[in-house]
């Protein structure tokens, strides 16, 4: 199944994706009291597509794949090492756009501005000290992230507070799909058209439910919350560009670059 936020007279609404079809709910599908019904339809071709989830709390995972590690590694990052066990970073609800809209980049940008194609767990019920199979069987369902970072900001700032959370920094969607093995699949990074990066999704140091169950040692997860799970690679990207995100069995991101013009 896979479910969505569109704007509906400039109304959140979710709704079920069919192959032609948004199909309108009267409520979240996270919901776990209420059945949502169908209460009306738009054409997915003219669906406007929002975040398919505001998170109660977004929390991103860095140098989760060994190429980009080494990556960082040989650019001088310092920070570039083989993390010895999961550990988990925050990012910003302001940063998040959906599917089509523009990412901005803010007239004060100089140097590398990249894009990075994440997964993204989205956590369907409330977890506290999980096991392993307790954390898989509480994922609701996946998405798919671009994860934006302006690099000089990066290494000017001591957090990443505008370099990762930036408005329009964050594109998610298009849809949550709820029935696919995420970790079995292939991501692949365009630019215009041009693959930039291709690699498997599941090639990572640590799974996602390695990370839930180790965060929930500490922290109470929710419905909703979100958990992007780090890139092999990143790409340089301008305005002018259109960047799409593809993982196999989940779906498209896409998203126009501008600069910004006020």
């Amino acid at each position: 199944m896979r479910y969505a936020r569109v704007s509906v007279g400039g109304r959140a609404v979710w709704g079920r994706v069919d192959d032609d079809t948004v199909r309108l709910l009267s409520g979240s599908p996270l919901d776990a009291d209420t059945a949502p019904t169908v209460i009306g339809a738009v054409p997915r071709a003219e669906a406007v597509w929002l975040p398919p989830v505001v998170p109660p709390v977004f929390y991103a995972v860095g140098m989760n794949y060994t190429r980009h590690i080494e990556h960082a590694h040989a650019l001088g990052d310092a920070n570039a090492v083989m993390p010895g066990r999961p550990e988990v970073g925050y990012r910003a609800n302001n940063a998040l756009t959906g599917h089509l809209s523009p990412i901005v980049r803010p007239a004060g940008v100089t140097g590398r501005f990249e894009a990075e194609p994440e997964l993204v767990a989205v956590i369907g019920r409330t977890l506290r000290r999980a096991s392993y199979e307790e954390a898989r069987a509480g994922i609701f369902g996946w998405t798919i992230g671009n994860d934006i970072s302006a690099r000089t900001w990066q290494h000017q700032d001591r957090t990443f507070w505008r370099s990762k959370n930036a408005d329009t920094f964050k594109p998610m969607g298009p849809w949550i799909e709820t029935e696919v093995d995420a970790l079995a699949q292939t991501t692949v990074l365009r630019v215009d058209g041009e693959v930039r990066a291709s690699f498997p999704t599941g090639g990572m140091v640590f799974d996602p439910y390695d990370y839930l169950v180790e965060m929930t040692r500490y922290l109470t997860l929710r419905p909703g919350d979100v958990l992007w799970m780090g890139a092999e690679s990143t790409c340089q990207i301008a305005p002018g560009d259109t960047v799409e995100v593809e993982i196999s069995g989940i779906g498209v991101l896409a998203n126009p670059v501008q600069e910004e013009t006020a």
